[in-house]
């Protein structure tokens, strides 16, 4: 049994170890968007379905020696193209720079065609392992049960899921997590190879049914009696159930990756929690108990409605112990109920391929179909109100003796499931009122409000991604260049700008600048912009793109400001290597501001990154971070490329209670030229400034190969002159600045 135990063991790892890291490999190339690991997990549920499906044709239609050899077969081939992906490309999983997308067109399907091109084939064999093994182990030993087989996949795949985010994404580089999983997957075909012989041997041996549930999970150990096929409607209601669980699960992941940033931490969490409710439900029907898990799902919903109402200023613990919760909750009531709906023992095969069947159809519905119906993520609270009513389907099911007193507690419990049910949406639509304008698309929800009608000195259009306002403009004609928001003249990127012109002013030279900038929202820098600058934007999402350019007639800050000014659209990374091909774009200011909700897409700020903006500056160019966040500590990795780039830093924070037109930001400067930072300009505003050192080295940076904001997180918004220790500030510098350009 110890062959067949390591080699299911070592598939589940591998199979869901790599999940995490396809995603990673994907991120950079389409924005940094929570969407890219939904789209994922379309592509894994459907491979696994696959998976499934072949195991249980092998299983049930071939004789024992054909399954090995043609399964032995396919494991060659996978491992074949492993090696000659190693091969050309220099790595067994790395995607080639030919899957770049060139544009933003059908993302989802590139990013899929993507994924089966690099690793479709191995992910396909690690799906059929389980099933099969089991059904191959139950022919060679039909005297031992393989029911414990699937309790060590579990484990295996419940191992590689935590491990990952703390173990090793922040430790090992990306590169050597390919190669480390390649060399697993060798040991995997090894371990198979000798089950093989083994089947091989007992060959000749009388033949005994495939295993109930060979697809999938362990069933109870009935025999296997005669029973009727099961009917649609319960093959529907399988669906159904899989499939809400599956929504849920996307929907939670999309909801907290968009307020922290789209990476494996928070992707694993929720994948995780699914796992254990499967395995709970599925491993004895005494686990799922309806009346305690409709109570929990009650107070769960409660509590993501407090934390919707909250957004972000509640702490990122408490909404992911929420979210999660609610997830728990939501998925063991329908596991449980799919559980208990369960067909006979003969049907088990068929009964889990459908239940596949649901989970690749809640991926479709997350990732095609609710992008084109919804402005907003309606999905998360319509799964949540869908688990209530599954809940309250099963409350419902009368006991033929039944007290009064249980029946009052029962139709009451009953009422707090339709009222909850009910008051979620009924929350996420009451923010619908001061709507004008709602977008959705593969970079998320963009909104356009109406705020403050009754008072005209503020009333304003605000754009709104996610959960976070990324600019204003008001309405009345004298205030509609006022700058706002972030970018006030006393804003970090405020003062690079005053204190560029200050010094050309100095030296008698022309004040004009021309300034980068990565993002762009409504526009709201470009009221920074002087007659003579050329103001150059960076922005992935089409939608903001044709708001600030003045769609609906909400933001007119692009066509206002006096200055030149070019959007770019497309990631900004990608947009900047190509234009380096044809030389510097030489700004005096680069300003990176490219936050998706409360989201940075990290690849935007690792070292690799942060060398390309310095490439694009002008000799005394200044880089500005907008690292404003309420959950992320972005002060030692902006130091850390400071160090690795030769560059002096200073924090800038900015309270806004100073002003109506402005708000709270955090923004990091950093500048070749040690003196900048010392002129009267940072010195006489209202922002408060700090010259920042290292002690040593840094204790963490962000690279291309290995990034994680595990390292980067704090458990609230410090003040705005908080600084991490790692960092000190500079003594006072008797430099001057140089006397030309």
């Amino acid at each position: 049994m110890v062959r067949y135990a390591v080699a299911i063991f070592t598939s589940a790892f591998l199979l869901f170890g790599v999940q995490p890291l396809a995603g990673r490999y994907a991120l950079p190339w389409y924005g940094g968007t929570p969407a890219v690991w939904t789209a994922c997990m379309l592509f894994f549920q459907a491979v696994l379905l696959a998976g499934y499906a072949y195991a249980h044709a092998v299983a049930s239609r071939l004789r024992p020696r054909t399954q090995a050899l043609l399964h032995l077969m396919l494991l060659v081939v996978a491992l074949g193209a492993l090696a000659a992906r190693a091969s050309w490309t220099g790595s067994p999983l790395a995607p080639g720079d030919g899957w770049r997308p060139v544009d933003e067109h059908l993302p989802v399907l590139r990013l899929m065609r993507m994924l089966a091109a690099t690793l479709g084939l191995p992910f396909f064999v690690l799906s059929t392992t389980g099933p099969l093994l089991q059904s191959w182990f139950a022919r060679a030993r039909p005297e031992r049960s393989p029911y414990v087989l699937y309790a060590l996949s579990n484990a295996g795949s419940l191992l590689a899921l935590l491990g990952y985010p703390f173990l090793v994404e922040p430790w090992v580089g990306r590169s050597a997590q390919a190669w480390g999983w390649a060399a697993g997957f060798v040991f995997f075909v090894l371990c198979v190879l000798t089950c093989a012989r083994d089947l091989l041997r007992h060959a000749k041996a009388p033949e005994v049914p495939p295993p109930a549930g060979a697809a999938g999970s362990p069933a109870a150990p009935e025999a296997l009696e005669e029973a009727p096929r099961p009917g649609v409607g319960r093959t529907l209601a399988w669906l159904a159930l899989s499939m809400c669980a599956s929504v849920l699960l996307l929907a939670t992941t999309n909801k907290l990756s968009q307020d922290v940033a789209a990476g494996p931490f928070l992707w694993v969490m929720p994948l995780a929690v699914y796992l254990v409710t499967f395995i709970l439900a599925f491993s004895r029907e005494s686990f799922y108990a309806r009346v305690p898990y409709s109570v929990a799902l009650i107070v769960s919903v409660v509590l993501v409605s407090y934390a919707h109402k909250e957004g972000p200023a509640l702490g990122l613990g408490w909404q992911v112990l929420f979210h999660a919760s609610a997830l728990f909750t939501g998925a063991m009531v329908c596991h449980g109920e799919l559980y208990r709906r369960r067909p006979a023992p003969r049907h088990l095969s068929a009964f889990y391929l459908w239940v596949s069947v649901g989970g690749v159809l809640g991926g479709v519905f997350v990732n095609l179909v609710a992008p084109a119906i919804f402005t907003a993520y309606w999905e998360h609270p319509l799964a949540l109100g869908a688990c209530c009513a599954v809940a309250l389907a099963g409350l419902m099911r009368r006991p033929r003796e039944e007290a009064v007193v249980a029946r009052v507690q029962r139709v009451l419990r009953g009422a707090m499931l339709v009222g909850v049910a009910v008051h979620l949406p009924l929350l996420v639509a009451a923010d619908q009122g001061r709507v004008r304008f709602a977008a959705r698309n593969f970079f998320g929800v963009v909104r356009v409000l109406e705020l403050s009608p009754e008072d005209p000195q503020h009333h304003q259009f605000a754009l709104r991604h996610g959960a976070i306002t990324h600019g204003w403009q008001y309405i009345l004609p004298a205030r509609r260049d006022v700058a706002t928001a972030y970018y006030t003249p006393d804003s970090g990127l405020g003062l690079a700008l005053t204190e560029q012109r200050r010094w050309r002013r100095a030296l008698g030279l022309p004040t004009s600048l021309r300034v980068g900038m990565l993002g762009l929202g409504v526009g709201s820098s470009a009221a920074l912009l002087e007659a003579g600058d050329a103001g150059r934007f960076y922005e992935i999402n089409p939608v903001i793109i044709d708001l600030a350019r003045g769609q609906g007639g909400y933001f007119s800050l692009l066509s206002d400001t006096p200055a030149h000014v070019d959007v770019i659209e497309g990631d900004a990374r990608i947009s900047l290597e190509r234009e380096l091909e044809h030389g510097s774009q030489a700004f005096d200011v680069l300003a990176l501001d490219v936050f998706s909700s409360d989201a940075i897409p990290v690849h935007l700020l690792t070292r690799e990154a942060v060398a390309l903006y310095r490439q694009h500056l002008a000799p005394h160019g200044v880089l500005v971070l907008h690292i404003s966040n309420q959950h992320l500590d972005l002060v030692p990795i902006s130091l850390a490329h400071a160090q690795a780039s030769g560059m002096s830093a200073a924090l800038v924070a900015l309270d806004g209670e100073g002003g109506d037109d402005a708000v709270s930001s955090t923004w990091m400067l950093l500048s070749p030229d040690r003196e900048f930072f010392w002129s009267s300009t940072f010195t006489r505003g209202r922002a408060r400034v700090r010259r920042l050192g290292l002690r040593g080295e840094p204790d963490y940076t962000w690279t291309d190969e290995r990034s994680s904001v595990l390292q980067a997180l704090r458990p609230r918004l410090p003040g705005p002159n908080a600084a991490s220790a790692n960092v000190t500030d500079a003594p006072e510098l008797p430099l001057a600045r140089p006397t030309a350009p």
